[in-house]
């Protein structure tokens, strides 16, 4: 079979609730990558907060990290890393609008810099993985460099006036995408800028045509990569929208829905079977 490339979310995808790879799905990508396909990672996460995930699967292609904005390979100098940050001043307009909602902090992130609004124990801890930086206060004085990222934390009810505005007044420059639970996170890149972009670079790298892309998401910010894929997969636990779109549907991140998808579509369950009838 010809080479595919297999592209995972982490948060609702690749992990369980319990943010870990299940054994039966971690064989599965790597017995797929031992038939010569490709696997990578493709997350809204910074880079410290997945590497742990690509370390465990062994991988050997780069990896598309901020959604879009940061794609970098690890190991392979030969790939030009991707940086697109999002402009300072536009920044501060967002900080300065955000004064009008009730938001619950505002943070920028600068690949391994993080810059928050307030002080605030629970969701710092998710921004703390991989031990960055943390400076907090007003992001207008302490940011001095475009950031990767910009995170706006607020209640359920106030996310959709948010997104409107963003929507209304910097549509040209920024775009926006909603997080999925436990926390109301309207995430922020610069306009353009989603994990399909990446892909697309990646797949031309590794010349890997579009059709046989196979991609696995859950949330708001797959839309773009699911509907480029030559096979979208929502996950039996993903929003509505994505699976209206997607080309299948699979078991949910818990019930080892990227390995049954696999095992159809790359012919796996027959490499086990004679891998073990050889044995």
């Amino acid at each position: 079979m010809k080479p595919h490339l297999i592209v995972l979310d982490l948060d609702g995808t690749l992990l369980t609730d319990e943010k870990v790879i299940s054994p039966k799905t971690e064989e599965t990508l790597q017995l797929a990558a031992s038939e010569g396909h490709y696997v990578m990672i493709a997350t809204g996460r910074p880079y410290r907060a997945s590497e742990v995930y690509y370390r465990q699967l062994g991988l050997t292609t780069p990896i598309v990290n901020f959604n879009g904005a940061f794609v970098h390979h690890p190991s392979d100098t030969s790939w030009k890393t991707i940086h697109e940050t999002i402009a300072l001043p536009i920044v501060n307009e967002v900080v300065e609008a955000m004064q009008q909602f009730p938001v619950e902090n505002i943070v920028a992130e600068v690949m391994d810099d993080v810059y928050a609004q307030y002080h605030d124990e629970r969701f710092l801890d998710i921004l703390s993985f991989g031990n960055p930086r943390i400076t907090e206060g007003d992001i207008r004085r302490s940011l001095k460099t475009d950031p990767t990222s910009l995170l706006i934390q607020a209640n359920e009810q106030t996310v959709d006036p948010i997104r409107q505005h963003l929507e209304d007044i910097h549509a040209e420059v920024i775009d926006h995408r909603r997080w999925g639970a436990p926390f109301n996170i309207v995430e922020i890149v610069r306009h353009g800028l989603n994990k399909a972009v990446g892909i697309d670079a990646v797949s031309k790298w590794l010349n890997v045509p579009q059709d046989r892309i196979i991609a696995f998401g859950d949330e708001d910010n797959d839309l773009e990569m699911i509907d480029y894929a030559g096979v979208g997969v929502a996950m039996g636990n993903a929003i509505d929208h994505l699976k209206s779109i997607a080309d299948e549907i699979t078991d949910t991140n818990n019930e080892d829905g990227i390995s049954h998808i696999l095992e159809d579509r790359l012919s796996l369950e027959k490499v086990k079977l004679k891998t073990n009838s050889s044995n």
